[in-house]
């Protein structure tokens, strides 16, 4: 994510819990695509969430609402982003992890409860956002209880090329898309294919 992000005229800053961390990432980034990514640099977590604009909470999505958390006080009326799925495997198929809250992007809504937390970006692997030679194809379905941290987010997503932006409504319908990206692995696991979510007979919304 970060590097697609910087790859196309976005400043980013990669967190982690330890900096070191981050600063091998990203120097590992810079080996692999050079200028491409001028616009990654690396920080802590804390610094992550302390960004300006908009913040994606990229964790796995067992650290995810513990991440939230442990940084709410910094979150506090920004724009966060959650793109977390909760996913077992059981034999040949995927099944979902849903918590108490409903979804993880309310667990997260609840564990900082002063941000204005979206969800987006569910149904696309993190191997095709780090593939910056090969154009994505998929669209994004954005859903958040505010309505301009909604409208943000669909903005992001539109600057990525061929990703289109649809407004999901609120933070409730999180629990469809997230449900739904296990029966989608499953079906590419069955099908030993690579499908994503492609809506057909509605127009994308333009950014603003």
């Amino acid at each position: 994510m970060a590097a697609r992000l910087a790859s196309i005229g976005h400043d980013v800053l990669a967190g982690s819990r330890e900096k070191s961390r981050a600063e091998s990432v990203v120097a590992a980034l810079r080996e692999k695509w050079d200028t491409r990514v001028d616009g990654l640099r690396a920080g802590t977590n804390e610094d992550a969430a302390g960004a300006d604009d908009l913040v994606i909470v990229a964790t796995t999505w067992e650290g995810a609402v513990e991440t939230a958390a442990a940084h709410a006080e910094a979150l506090a009326g920004k724009v966060v982003v959650s793109m977390a799925n909760g996913l077992e495997k059981v034999g040949r198929e995927f099944r979902p992890v849903l918590p108490e809250a409903g979804s993880l992007a309310q667990a997260v809504q609840v564990a900082a409860p002063a941000a204005r937390v979206v969800s987006a970006f569910h149904l696309i692997p993190a191997a095709a956002f780090g593939a910056l030679d090969e154009e994505m194809g998929s669209d994004v379905v954005v859903c958040g209880d505010d309505d301009d941290a909604r409208a943000q987010v669909r903005d992001l997503v539109s600057t990525i090329p061929n990703l289109g932006a649809f407004d999901g409504g609120s933070l409730a319908n999180s629990v469809g898309l997230e449900a739904f990206t296990a029966v989608l692995l499953t079906v590419n696991l069955r099908h030993h294919g690579s499908a994503t979510l492609r809506l057909s007979g509605v127009d994308r919304l333009p950014p603003r």
